[in-house]
């Protein structure tokens, strides 16, 4: 009642006093703004009041006060933002593994793939490679084969020359006597090379065989007419040496003459001395050697 009383006098304090404070306004619009504060006030006091009770009877009930409603919603809004990002990763991951897999599995099936070819058909993917390396290869090894054939065949040309000419025996006869190491050499490697010697390309492998061997017959003849030039006459005694330069002289006046008569005779009489030498161990006179001049003797022409 007192604060009911309280204001009504308010009221009659704001109406009996207008315009005496000489605020210039109408006192009526000024209680109405009053009025409306302390209703707003009021409000404020019983709303603070209510929620002031409410949470004295939840304490009393032994439960905690509900959150605000704002906190509510922001928890309610992350946990729903969690789930959902949680199901992307998932699926995310998910698709990634099924990709990863279809890769895996696709490469072993090409290697598979792969594998059972080179089985089937070991030699399909060489082919051509190993055609190109086996015609290089075999292009090569021919070439080089006819270069050695060549300077083989100068080499037999220079043995054939020396061994059928009796001068040439006589100048060096050391390229005729197998009891020089030189020499020796020289003919077994001739032999060597003459025995793989072939018209016809005759492989790979044996051209390569072939290409060594006349390699060696060429160092070899070459070492060995060296040593021939180096010793010439040098074991002779000198009866001996007298009797190769007369031998010399005949076979170079029989070469020379225009008299048949004494072409014929000249070649007997050097027929005569060298069969004593190479009886003797002196002179090893060639078979073809021989033969040029046994053929010379009876009047044949050289060749004949």
């Amino acid at each position: 009642m007192r604060r009911g009383g309280h204001g009504r006098l308010g009221h009659l304090y704001g109406h009996g006093h207008a315009g005496s404070y000489g605020y210039g306004g109408s006192w009526g619009h000024g209680g109405d703004r009053a009025r409306l504060a302390r209703r707003a006030a009021r409000d404020a006091y019983r709303a603070a009041r209510y929620d002031h009770r409410r949470e004295r009877r939840l304490r009393r009930r032994g439960g905690p006060p509900g959150p605000p409603a704002p906190l509510v919603r922001m928890v309610i809004v992350s946990g729903a933002v969690v789930l959902v990002g949680s199901a992307v990763g998932m699926a995310v991951a998910f698709v990634v593994a099924q990709v990863m897999l279809l890769l895996v599995v696709g490469l072993l099936a090409f290697g598979i793939h792969n594998a059972l070819r080179a089985a089937t058909s070991p030699a399909a993917d060489t082919d051509t490679e190993s055609d190109h390396a086996l015609r290089y290869r075999r292009e090569r090894a021919e070439e080089a084969w006819r270069r050695a054939r060549s300077d083989f065949a100068q080499v037999r040309a220079a043995y054939a020359a020396h061994e059928i000419d009796p001068s040439e025996v006589l100048r060096r006869p050391a390229l005729s006597d197998v009891s020089v190491p030189s020499t020796a050499r020289f003919v077994d490697a001739f032999a060597a090379a003459q025995a793989l010697d072939t018209d016809d390309f005759p492989g790979e492998h044996t051209a390569t065989s072939y290409v060594r061997a006349a390699e060696q017959a060429r160092r070899s003849w070459e070492a060995a007419t060296e040593a021939a030039d180096r010793i010439r006459l040098a074991g002779f005694s000198p009866e001996e040496r007298r009797t190769v330069e007369r031998v010399l002289k005949l076979l170079t006046t029989a070469r020379d003459s225009d008299s048949e008569p004494e072409r014929l005779a000249a070649y007997s009489r050097a027929r005569t001395e060298l069969s004593r030498l190479d009886r003797a161990g002196v002179i090893h006179l060639p078979r073809p050697a021989r033969a040029e001049l046994d053929a010379r003797a009876r009047g044949e022409l050289p060749g004949s």
